[in-house]
């Protein structure tokens, strides 16, 4: 499924998106919509898991140590939370599994491992909150994997390529079409969620300190939760992306394409260049024995 246009053409017709989804899939892959929904059933079960152990586990990242935990016991005792309880608690498990990554946790990459918080956090976090069938959540989680399909078939998902538009600016597309659809939008609405957070992180550098998916990759799952969330009430508000859905995602590979080698996952720009990113470098590098050593 190369655009949003071909999804809701089949929309037009009798599909939901997610049949559409699916419909596209088989054809591409030979694969029939049970074994496909049996796929993304699974898939969603792993990420859940990966979401529980996230939260129940004690970090040991190299330069994030307990900001999941500390955010946790925030929003549990703050009696009126600024951003809300949804984001709130899809921010803590957004950064709890970004975490988990970092120390090696088994995660879901959703699309990448980098950007592996920002989908389970908007839907569990949705789903503690109001408790959806889980036939919606397999639903909602194919609707967020056309998404990705079509931003990975038109431009890219990864962040050497791209930049961080193209892997946390994804999966937060991803997961703002996934909230639309479990609020009971509309396709033409979905795809237009999607395109209204990819046009708000459009540029977005890839700029990881000491090579490292740490920082500020972690804190960047942990607020674009936030615009995901926004974008898809202003879908379900019937906002519309003045530029095509499937344009914004083509502006979006040319700007990844446009951006340099220093902004695309290579640590030689942004942030990681910066004097105390020097200094974090520095100090992981001295505490690593010579291969020669080892």
């Amino acid at each position: 499924m190369r655009s949003f246009e071909e999804i809701l053409q089949l929309c037009e017709v009798d599909l939901e998106f997610y049949e559409a989804v699916i419909e596209l899939e088989s054809r591409e892959s030979g694969k029939d919509f049970d074994s496909i929904y049996a796929s993304m059933s699974f898939i969603l079960d792993a990420m859940e898991q990966s979401v529980n152990s996230a939260i129940k586990s004690d970090f040991k990242g190299r330069l994030m140590k307990d900001e999941a935990q500390r955010f946790g016991e925030y929003i549990s005792q703050a009696n009126d939370l600024l951003s809300g309880k949804l984001i709130a608690k899809s921010s803590h498990i957004a950064l709890s599994v970004s975490q988990y990554n970092s120390s090696m946790g088994r995660i879901v990459a959703a699309p990448t491992a980098g950007s592996c918080g920002i989908l389970p956090g908007l839907l569990f976090a949705y789903n503690n909150l109001y408790a959806p069938t889980r036939d919606a959540l397999v639903m909602a989680l194919i609707v967020a994997g056309g998404v990705g399909e079509v931003i990975q078939k038109r431009a890219t998902l990864a962040g050497a390529e791209g930049g961080c538009q193209a892997e946390c600016g994804a999966a937060a597309a991803m997961g703002s079409a996934a909230l639309t659809f479990l609020k009971g939008g509309s396709s033409e609405a979905l795809a237009h969620a999607a395109a209204l957070t990819l046009k708000s992180v459009m540029g977005l550098v890839c700029d990881p300190v000491a090579g490292l998916v740490e920082v500020p990759c972690i804190k960047r799952n942990g607020t674009l939760v936030a615009l995901a969330s926004i974008c898809a009430d202003m879908a379900l508000a019937g906002v519309r992306s003045v530029i095509p859905p499937d344009e914004v995602v083509d502006a979006m590979r040319q700007v990844g394409r446009a951006l340099p080698e220093s902004l695309r996952e290579t640590s030689k720009g942004g942030l990681a260049i910066t004097p105390k990113a020097r200094t974090l470098e520095k100090d992981i590098l001295s505490q690593i024995s010579p291969l020669s050593e080892i």
